[in-house]
């Protein structure tokens, strides 16, 4: 295999704001693993929060280049399965390269990924669009720019129940709310309370991400769904979340890539746990990577593309929440230009 590695900044049509982040750009890295005529990418951005940036990813791959491009792509799982001991300090990296081999793997035997792992994809979960941390003006503003089934609402500000309020004035759509660590105990558990009368859905991370006491309290106590994210990063963590959460969202940047992403999946579900799978704002080659697993989980935000003034690749579409598959084989990807 020919390895080649590419950096990107994203534009996005509105500063992006969370709790603990905000920013215009997004920087991303793509993965192409290259065989014969063949060719697949994995993507993974960076994140100040998790401490991955565009340089530390590139220098880990370049580091064990001469073990990927030596590598003989048997099966996606045993790939890595070599490679994740190498990249253990590096997941983002991991999951690049290992998107990238999946991509690659469906491509050499002429099938959609979903399809080699056997699913039926006739009938999905719609995702949903995220309104970032604003003004609550220009919030309800980006609502009306784009109608949707499902929004994922950023909080974590001191008027979040008001914010909510305001937004439901505004759509029928469903609202899911995500506090990116921000709530207290007490705090969350009447949030619940406030929110449900809302149209709420769930509530995504209302806590501290090693919070698990307070988590267990608020488990107990809130009338909504609970959500994982922060808490939820490598495989290890789905048994932790169990009885702190009632779902996990899984994000493949964090847990290493689309194949222990899909042994998570299948641990959440051995726990009777809802699972989701989000993005980090990736092009349309993390997104439609994400759109492979569609079939497995009950939740989905891979907005990510949708967020961008521009994108760099073509893959899966999504109108309205509903995602439609490319023509391409593997996750459905290439490159523009």
């Amino acid at each position: 295999m020919k390895l080649t590695i590419r950096s990107f900044d994203l534009p996005l049509k509105h500063t992006f704001t969370i709790a603990y982040d905000s920013r215009d750009i997004q920087p991303t890295l793509i993965v192409e693993l290259q065989h014969g005529e063949h060719k697949g990418y994995g993507e993974a951005t960076s994140n100040p929060y998790y401490g991955f940036t565009i340089e530390s990813m590139t220098d880990a791959l370049e580091n064990i280049r001469e073990q990927i491009e030596s590598a003989e792509l048997t099966s996606t799982e045993a790939f890595w399965a070599k490679m994740q001991p190498l990249l253990v300090d590096n997941p983002f990296a991991l999951c690049a390269l290992d998107m990238a081999a999946n991509d690659l793997f469906g491509k050499i035997h002429g099938k959609p990924l979903y399809q080699m792992w056997g699913l039926n994809a006739d009938s999905t979960p719609l995702t949903d669009y995220t309104i970032g941390i604003d003004t609550i003006e220009n919030m309800v503003k980006k609502l009306k720019e784009c109608p949707w089934p499902i929004y994922k609402i950023k909080l974590g500000t001191p008027n979040d129940v008001a914010i909510v309020k305001e937004l439901r004035k505004h759509t029928d759509a469903v609202f899911r709310v995500d506090a990116n660590c921000a709530w207290g105990v007490e705090e969350t558990i009447e949030n619940s309370r406030q929110l449900k009368p809302l149209g709420v859905e769930f509530i995504e991370q209302p806590m501290k991400a090693d919070d698990m006491e307070g988590m267990k309290k608020v488990y107990e106590q809130s009338v909504l769904p609970l959500i994982a994210d922060e808490s939820c990063i490598t495989e290890q963590d789905v048994a932790k979340c169990h009885g702190h959460f009632h779902g996990v969202n899984i994000k493949l940047v964090k847990c290493g890539g689309l194949t222990p992403a899909r042994r998570m999946i299948a641990e959440a579900k051995s726990l009777g746990m809802k699972v989701m799978v989000g993005c980090m704002t990736e092009s349309s080659i993390g997104i439609s990577a994400i759109a492979q697993l569609l079939p497995l989980l009950d939740y989905v935000d891979m907005d990510g593309a949708l967020l961008l003034r521009e994108d760099i690749a073509k893959g899966v579409t999504i109108e309205y929440g509903k995602v439609s598959y490319s023509e391409l084989n593997g996750t459905g990807t290439t490159l523009l230009g």
